[in-house]
């Protein structure tokens, strides 16, 4: 095991690098009863959301593979969940427990809203007292599951932070670990730059099927993306196409071989780079990257994205000097010295992964210290 390296191991082997007891709603009605229990079991985490009622399909299989992934996070030591109605509620908790962590899970109806707070109260609080009495353990750099995506992107971000992100990539992969990227919307343009890199024609297939997907759904609407992707921001910073944008977000996904091609909130099966089928969209990208099992998330950012995560913890890079100034607040990791030729891109990659070995060991991100604890659920379609 590594020497400097320390998590929690969970009961699947899994590996965590926080330490946190959730209470989980089902649906959007028991948001107000979940945050009851975390108000009065302080240390506890309400993870609230809008979704979770007569939802069907697809959009109602992704529901659940999200909650349950989310509480099956290794970031996660225990989890209380809460919904409206017992069957939805249980199937939840199940999931869960299959990790081995402790869940108890309650319904409202037929107790209401003051009764189940009481009671999930209790078992969140007990919780809590177990989960401060785990302890840190040793483990290795390739046990750490990580995450990528870039936001507020500008010609810094494919220029400095992207191809610092790499580095990092190119390391974890090369050391046994598992790292997931997405965003499908911004590989347009170079797309067939990450269908090449796919392990094997199947995958190939799979990663063209979800990208397809993708701009038969846009198309058919008969709509112009611009403004939107590229963004207002995107272009103010000088990437004035998808293509520019899509460019600098292949560029932080290293040069390793893809081995997965993974569903929306898709846990990977092994160790490699993997690719999600996955929004754009900062805190719903984050939030399905937690579910699928992400426990660190690098985040390149040119013009100063503030994104966090209540689970998954978001570590922010930036080479933009003005950014690194005026954010500072925000920003864990300057590589602006690449744009002046004060740091090597080697130099840079060593840098961030320092404060990814920091951020293993405990020390908090600045999207942690600022408490932006962003939870959003994807959606597909509209409810019935």
């Amino acid at each position: 095991m590594s020497e400097d390296l320390f998590g929690y191991r969970r009961p699947d082997g899994r590996v965590g690098i926080r330490n946190h007891v959730v209470i989980l709603p089902i649906d959007d009605i028991s948001n107000a009863a979940c945050e009851a229990v975390a108000n009065q079991v302080k240390g506890t985490l309400a993870l609230p959301h809008a979704y979770g009622r007569l939802q069907y399909g697809p959009d109602l299989d992704l529901l659940f593979r999200t909650l349950i992934g989310t509480g099956s996070n290794p970031n996660v030591a225990a989890a209380v969940v809460i919904g409206i109605e017992e069957n939805w509620t249980r199937r939840v908790a199940d999931g869960i427990a299959q990790t081995g962590k402790p869940v108890a899970w309650f319904a409202i109806e037929g107790h209401g809203d003051l009764e189940t707070v009481r009671r999930a109260s209790w078992a969140a609080a007990d919780f809590l007292k177990d989960a401060s009495e785990l302890r840190r353990e040793p483990i290795e750099l390739s046990e750490v599951v990580v995450s990528i995506k870039c936001g507020e992107s500008d010609t810094t971000t494919g220029l400095a932070s992207c191809p610092t992100v790499a580095q990092v990539v190119d390391h974890l992969v090369d050391a046994g670990g598992t790292v997931i990227f997405g965003e499908t919307s911004e590989l347009t343009g170079g797309e067939h730059l990450i269908a090449d890199r796919m392990a094997t024609p199947q995958l190939r297939e799979r990663f063209l099927g979800f990208y397809r997907r993708y701009v038969d759904a846009i198309e058919s609407r008969g709509v112009d993306l611009l403004g939107s992707q590229p963004t207002q921001g995107n272009i103010a910073g000088g990437l004035t196409t998808i293509e520019e944008k899509a460019l600098g977000n292949i560029e932080k996904t290293g040069t390793k071989p893809i081995v997965g091609a993974l569903d929306k909130a898709e846990a990977p099966q092994g160790p490699g780079l993997h690719f999600m089928d996955s929004s754009s969209a900062a805190a719903e990208f984050v939030t399905l990257m937690a579910a699928a099992g992400a426990v660190l998330h690098l985040f390149p950012t040119g013009q100063g994205n503030i994104i966090g995560n209540p689970i998954e913890p978001v570590l922010k890079i930036s080479g933009n000097p003005k950014t690194v100034a005026t954010m500072r607040e925000h920003i864990d990791t300057d590589v602006s010295g690449l744009l002046s030729r004060e740091l090597t891109l080697a130099q840079a990659g060593e840098r961030l992964l320092a404060d990814v070995r920091r951020a293993i060991n405990g020390r908090l991100t600045a999207a942690e210290v600022l408490g932006h604890r962003e939870f959003v659920m994807t959606r597909l379609y509209e409810s019935a």
